[in-house]
């Protein structure tokens, strides 16, 4: 077994691993979790006003 011998068997491997990911990705089973996942970045995790530094916050209660 040779060089290109090993590196024929890893391409096949990886394309293997490749079509396994392929496989699981798209599989039914799959599809709730991936669709709470796609939602992931329109939720809101603290409110906007918690979120600002405390000297901005305060800078904007002097000022009104």
């Amino acid at each position: 077994m040779d060089i290109n011998d090993l590196r024929s068997l890893f391409t096949v491997v990886t394309f293997a691993l490749f079509v396994a990911i392929v496989w699981w990705a798209y599989s039914g089973k799959r599809k709730q979790a991936f669709e709470e996942a796609a939602l992931l970045p329109f939720t809101d995790d603290e409110p906007v006003e918690a979120a600002k530094p405390a000297a901005y916050r305060a800078i904007e209660r002097k000022a009104s």
